[in-house]
């Protein structure tokens, strides 16, 4: 199929209107069978649930176009899992994970001419999404819902290279103890927006998010989890309950164990001991793997070795292997490639 004519290498973050999306609608106790559809809106009562009380969920994976040319999803039943347990923790009905793969692979089939070619840097980011749409006025889950994905082609999350950036320890909480920081809502999402602008209009590019009880130990950001590497080279991630279980990070963790021989810990780690690490970054869906170059916990300035001029010799590495396997140059694990076509 003849792509669309753009300057794939030039179309930076942002959504762009493909041709077709996913519908499926949940009334009655079940959902029906879905559809693609050519409408990218959304019509919804004034009094639908999503606007009153925000039940709503959502992922975000991508489609690759490999060195032999394959289009490829990557560690798809990873997302279709944690979205089943965001709806469960949100008293949202699952969709089922088999339904959930299915209507990827339509989605992105429908959508072919958009995946980027091999070699451009693009992708085609992939959004399921869950809300709920049926009127309610009580404070109450909804009776009826609407399952959804979108794509839409993207440029590389840092174009020119991940230039290490700088972070600060944040004022606020980005989840409760014992609350719902593990779910992948989005309802978190906004509640880390403040938090992040005042991050930003203070001159940093992130935000280090402290565990909501004791403020004493490295949590995540707003939107990615945080990944260290010892002096020693042991990759090191934060354990919490309250932080998103990261489908990058336990890859990476994999690739650090099988791929390049690492010793790969998760436990709690202090805010006092991050002066004793030789890298850090941060990993998500959308950048994969972006270095920190500091970290500044109310004018204390904690720099890593690795330096703000580039990423650090470890963590590229990590960053290579994983995309590399992402891409097709090199042999993935059992079950994490889903190939579409």
């Amino acid at each position: 199929m003849e792509k669309k004519n753009l300057d794939w290498e030039n179309i930076g973050f942002a959504y762009h209107q493909t041709d077709k999306r996913y519908v499926s609608n949940f009334k009655d106790g079940q959902w029906d069978e879905g559809t693609l559809t050519s409408d990218p809106n959304v019509v919804l009562n004034e009094c639908a649930g999503i606007f009153h009380y925000c039940q709503e969920c959502f992922e975000g994976l991508k489609a690759y176009t490999t060195e032999d040319g394959s289009i490829v999803t990557f560690r798809p039943d990873q997302n279709a899992e944690r979205m089943m347990n965001s709806a469960k923790g949100l008293e949202m009905p699952p969709f089922p994970k088999e339904r959930f793969l299915d209507a990827v692979d339509q989605v992105v089939r429908a959508n072919e001419a958009w995946v980027p070619p091999y070699g451009s840097g693009a992708t085609l980011y992939i959004r399921p999404y869950m809300f709920a749409s049926s009127p309610v006025i009580g404070v109450k889950p909804a009776d009826e819902y609407q399952f959804r994905i979108l794509c839409t082609p993207v440029g590389p999350y840092f174009k020119g290279g991940a230039k290490p950036i700088s972070i600060c320890v944040s004022d606020f909480d980005r989840a409760a103890p014992h609350g719902t920081g593990c779910i992948k809502a989005g309802l978190n999402y906004a509640m880390s927006l403040h938090a992040g602008m005042t991050a930003h209009r203070n001159g940093y590019d992130e935000n280090m998010f402290l565990d909501p009880a004791e403020r004493k130990y490295v949590e995540e950001t707003g939107g990615a989890n945080f990944i260290f590497v010892t002096k020693d080279g042991e990759l090191v991630t934060p354990k919490s309950n309250s932080i998103l279980p990261s489908i990058t990070r336990r890859s990476l963790i994999y690739v650090a164990e099988h791929y390049l021989g690492m010793k790969a810990t998760e436990r709690p780690i202090e805010l006092s001991e991050l002066g004793e690490f030789a890298e850090c970054g941060v990993c998500g869906t959308a950048a994969v793997v972006s270095p920190v170059g500091k970290v500044v916990d109310h004018g204390k300035e904690i720099c890593f070795p690795s330096g703000m001029e580039k990423m650090g010799p470890v963590l590229q590495k990590l960053y290579d292997t994983l995309t590399g396997i992402q891409m097709g140059r090199i042999e993935a694990p059992e079950g994490w490639i889903r190939k579409i076509k």
